[in-house]
């Protein structure tokens, strides 16, 4: 077999194949996301020590 005959069958890690859909640990790897869930939990960790705390 002649070697400008042969498939390249490597696959990059960084990205899946098109036809695969990505999981949900892809999406919370996203920074805008985890920046907004962070923002989200430090307001229902805030309300809930206003709660606790204050009232």
């Amino acid at each position: 077999m002649i070697c400008g005959e042969m498939l390249d069958t490597t696959q990059s890690e960084a990205a899946p194949p098109k036809d695969e859909p990505r999981g949900c640990l892809f999406a919370l790897s996203q920074p805008p996301l985890m920046i907004f869930l962070a923002v989200i939990g430090c307001l229902l960790l805030m309300a809930a020590l206003h709660d606790l705390l204050l009232l």
